[in-house]
């Protein structure tokens, strides 16, 4: 074992374009890291802890320079998986590979015979049940839903059923508990999608609705054993931030630790790098995809991504001699693009430590699960596959 403790942290849809079969998802062309700065002055972009660590290394980017002596290794990661997904995303870094996708209804909504199922066990109606963003469809329906006390319901382009509710109108308890309803009826083979996810939101002010942190997701479990289940049976912590722990199901966590915003699970992130543990802490850092990307505000995921900058220089200031940094993403959510949904994109791969020696950049490789595998073989588990590993690589 090299390193004691590795901090992975995902920034949610931070892709850098050009995936090898983007024209297969409608996708050819889309690269969030590139199309967010493309407009910006060079000299503002100013992203000093992910340029030094080689970021510049994984393309061209307007104001983020390729540096000849760049602090970490830098590679880009092609996804295997058949999707463009949240869980599919961090599942292939753990070891999944999914070849099929899961269900979406992004085009019908989701049949009757659900909706009446859903309506008559949890005793109210449902309206919505379209495709749509989910701050939109507020507008739609928050005063209906204060008038009526019916279920906001909706989908996107990523196989999720997504239930809204005002907290002065619905109580947090009753929507957890209509999700877990509907995550049941949900399993059935032909309506079995990936996520329920709970949309609690307030009234701000008369006719102006906004989200609270309270958000929760109800995921599929693995279809199989990951990483993250092979390093908690071996005694190794494995502690989620953000929602990590939503994604695998709770399946090989140790600890979790919620967030309400991307600062915050920084805070958390730099929290934990104070303290003694050995093993994993895996982050998500979901506002540069719901807050930025989804909403296609390019300025706002560019001022996202430098309070990050800022933020990774703390944490890069507390690791120790045995600790690894890796910095990753999921999958793409051009701000640029059409529609408001995900694009399929390669990602960037950045790897820190200060007993790294010639770092440089990598290339390409093809599958997100060369992130487990290399800490897997950190931690001597035998399920990694040391030939997608870069561990020979850090040491």
């Amino acid at each position: 074992m090299k390193f004691k403790r590795i901090f992975l942290i995902v920034a949610d849809s931070l892709g850098v374009g050009n995936a090898p079969d983007a024209m297969n998802f409608g996708d050819q062309g889309a690269n969030t890291l590139k199309h967010i700065v493309a407009n910006e002055d060079p000299d503002t972009v100013n992203l000093i802890q992910l340029e030094g660590m080689g970021l510049g290394s994984l393309g061209e980017f307007n104001g983020i320079y390729r540096l000849t002596n760049q602090l970490g290794y830098s590679a880009v990661l092609e996804e295997k998986s058949n999707a463009k997904d949240t869980l599919t995303g961090h599942h292939e870094m753990m070891g999944l590979i999914s070849t099929k996708g899961y269900k979406t209804f992004t085009d019908t909504g989701f049949p009757d015979e659900f909706i009446k199922l859903f309506e008559e066990k949890t005793g109210r109606k449902c309206v919505g049940n379209i495709s749509i963003s989910g701050t939109t469809i507020l507008e739609q329906y928050g005063e209906h839903q204060k008038q009526t006390g019916d279920w906001i319901v909706y989908t996107s382009a990523d196989s999720v059923f997504q239930i809204a509710a005002n907290e002065d109108v619905i109580k947090l308890e009753e929507l957890y508990r209509a999700c877990k309803i509907a995550r049941e009826l949900l399993m059935k083979d032909e309506w079995k999608v990936a996520r329920v996810i709970a949309r609690p939101f307030k009234e701000a002010s008369p006719g102006k609705f906004v989200r609270t942190p309270n958000r929760h997701d109800y995921a599929l479990s693995p279809a199989m054993a990951t990483m993250l289940d092979y390093m908690k049976q071996a005694n190794f912590d494995v502690i989620s931030v953000g929602k990590i722990s939503d994604i695998f199901n709770g399946q090989g966590i140790t600890k979790s630790i919620p967030t309400i915003s991307n600062n915050d699970g920084m805070n958390k992130i730099v929290e934990l790098a104070h303290t003694d543990f050995t093993g994993l802490v895996f982050a998500n850092l979901v506002d540069f995809d719901s807050l930025y990307g989804h909403r296609r505000d390019s300025k706002g995921y560019l001022e996202a991504i430098k309070e990050f900058d800022s933020k990774l220089g703390d944490l890069i200031g507390l690791l120790k001699n045995d600790d690894l940094l890796i910095i990753t993403a999921d999958h793409g959510n051009d701000p640029t693009w059409t529609g408001t949904d995900h694009t399929r994109e390669n990602v960037p791969l950045l790897m820190y430590s200060k007993q790294l020696k010639g770092p440089r950049h990598l290339g390409q490789f093809c599958g997100f699960d060369y992130i487990g595998n290399t800490i897997g073989e950190n931690f001597n588990i035998p399920e990694a596959d040391k030939n997608k590993s870069f561990f020979e690589i850090l040491i």
